[in-house]
């Protein structure tokens, strides 16, 4: 079962869907419920109460929340230009680029970022070729 499943039967249609309790995905409903003014305060009680079990927070859920039609567009982050280009010129993942990134200066920066430089028209510098 999807989580979003289950967001929607607490937030509009009100029908308990959950059906094995292996299913109930505490973090992500608590963070759908986040988004929210009217449910933000009953998600973080459900942090607050982690160790009840999955259905016990669904039907706290379920019945508390008023219905309402919900939607927020998730939060992603997005990579920096400096992200990338570290791990371009390292060949490096994600987290092991987030680690060096807080190690490196300005300058350092901008030298890994001129070695990685392909050319092109997006590179913000103008040049004249004459024959």
């Amino acid at each position: 079962m999807n989580p979003f499943d289950l967001v929607n039967s607490i937030n509009y249609t009100k029908k308990d869907i959950l059906e094995d309790e292996k299913d109930y995905n505490a973090y992500m409903v608590n963070r759908a419920l986040s988004y929210f003014p009217d449910t933000v305060m009953y998600a973080n009680e459900m942090n607050i109460h982690h160790h009840l079990d999955g259905k016990a927070q669904y039907q706290f859920l379920i019945n508390i929340v008023r219905k309402k039609k919900r939607f927020s567009k998730w939060n992603k982050t997005s990579p920096s230009d400096d992200l990338n280009a570290v791990k371009e010129y390292y060949g490096y993942s994600n987290d092991k680029a987030r680690d060096v990134l807080d190690l490196l200066t300005n300058s350092e920066l901008k030298k890994i970022k001129e070695s990685i430089n392909h050319g092109g028209t997006n590179t913000g510098v103008s040049r004249v070729v004459s024959k």
